[in-house]
């Protein structure tokens, strides 16, 4: 996901990293700013998906119950 090059509005912003590792990756000709980005992104994402889990757990949980109480609409259906 390279949301770097992507259309979208960024934001400057001042991040704190190893020096050294900062000019290797410089040297190496690594776009820092792309990496933070996809880094931040998938971070972002995972957290996100965690939280709408955490919200959603009792409902999730109901679901289930009533699956493996009556068994999905689909079950006649199956061919295997």
């Amino acid at each position: 996901m390279d949301m770097a090059n992507s259309n979208v509005t960024k934001k400057t912003v001042n991040v704190t990293i190893d020096r050294d590792l900062f000019q290797r990756a410089k040297s190496l000709g690594v776009n820092v700013s792309s990496v933070l980005t996809d880094a931040l992104s998938v971070r972002v994402r995972d957290i996100e998906i965690q939280q709408w889990r955490e919200q959603n757990r009792a409902a999730l949980e109901e679901l289930n119950r009533i699956t493996e109480e009556n068994g999905l609409l689909s079950d006649e259906y199956r061919a295997f």
